[in-house]
């Protein structure tokens, strides 16, 4: 679809976010990969860094043999560094590292380590630069993300309601609130690119009801708008039924049941997405070797539910999906934040 060249308005691109995470001139900086990264962004990441008078090095592993039954695809957890201690070592010195592996350090069980050294984390998402472009650093992004995730710490419930039949509702008292708006300054601290989301990991036992996935919403990890209905009913977290017709529904059912694990069916986190540059009809504009999908998830006004992982909740597993539903009203506590699928103007 593209030209993998390196483009002057790339490595723009790449250089405006590493000014908003201040890299300033003389700073050390780890670039992480993989075999199977991409390289043209590999490449950016290096040449913006110099741009800015940084010193970059670049710490590339052997991409991971998959371990799994069936393919892993955006969990967010990379098992790229396997735990090597010299690797971890490294980053932890680093001071800022740009993580360009497949699925991103935000749930890897070394990322703790590494931030609690000091080291920021600059996750660049496994897109194609065209996508990057487009979704440059918005300052206004990350005073309304700031606000949100601030309404969520101190609320007690979520409800989510819909049209096409969706009731669910979420007990937030205690839940781990993340804000992402796309950079990092701040030691210590994660970020992905693109940002513009914000999303809770709810304590465990504390989502019950139905959610209603219509057409046109989209199942992320088969990188795929839904042609069919599915409707999961929960109860205390888990997904105990999974009701419709369809190649999605048989998709779905068989993908988890392959993970042989009761914890791939539990929520992960709940959230929405605010990035008014994030388009819904990307999704078809990309080859699937040239998504992530993290564009899909900060869509503003879409409802992101995602099964899998959440340490909060004590819930270790590599099964994962991320669905953006859209067309959803968000409760919280008595604050309608979307009303049927649209952001309401509570955030400034």
């Amino acid at each position: 679809m593209f030209a993998d060249r390196i483009e002057g308005k790339w490595i723009d691109a790449f250089t405006e976010l590493f000014e908003k995470c201040a890299v300033k001139p003389g700073d050390t900086a780890a670039i992480l990969s993989e075999t199977q990264s991409r390289p043209i962004n590999v490449h950016l990441a290096e040449l913006a860094l110099m741009r800015l008078g940084a010193k970059p090095f670049h710490i590339v592993v052997p991409t991971p043999r998959n371990p799994y039954p069936v393919p892993v695809r955006s969990t967010g957890s990379s098992e790229a560094i396997g735990r090597l201690a010299p690797v971890v070592s490294a980053l932890s010195q680093a001071g800022f590292v740009v993580d360009c592996t497949l699925e991103g350090l935000m749930h890897a069980p070394e990322t703790p380590e590494i931030l609690k050294a000091g080291a920021r984390i600059q996750v660049i998402s496994n897109e194609h630069p065209e996508a990057l472009e487009r979704m440059r650093p918005d300052p206004a992004l990350e005073k309304r993300v700031r606000a949100a995730a601030k309404m969520l710490r101190s609320s007690k419930r979520m409800t989510v309601t819909s049209a096409a039949g969706t009731d669910l509702k979420v007990n937030m008292e205690g839940a781990s609130t993340v804000g992402v708006w796309g950079w990092t300054d701040k030691p210590g601290t994660l970020a992905h690119w693109p940002g513009g989301i914000v999303v809770s990991f709810p304590k465990s036992g504390t989502v019950d009801g139905t959610l209603v996935l219509d057409r046109g919403d989209i199942n992320l990890t088969f990188k795929r708008y839904l042609q069919d209905r599915i409707a999961l009913t929960l109860e205390k977290d888990y997904v105990v039924k999974i009701e419709g017709e369809g190649p999605d529904v048989e998709m779905m059912r068989g993908y988890f049941a392959a993970w042989g694990d009761k914890d791939a069916y539990a929520v992960s986190h709940v959230g929405w997405g605010m990035n008014p540059g994030a388009r819904y009809e990307a999704l078809a504009m990309y080859g699937q070797r040239d998504t992530n999908g993290t564009e899909l998830r900060a869509v503003p006004g879409n409802f992101l539910f995602s099964t899998g992982a959440n340490e909060f909740a004590g819930r270790h597993t590599a099964g994962h999906f991320d669905l953006p539903v859209m067309k959803t009203t968000i409760t919280v506590d008595d604050t309608v934040v979307i009303k049927d699928g649209v952001m309401q103007d509570v955030f400034g």
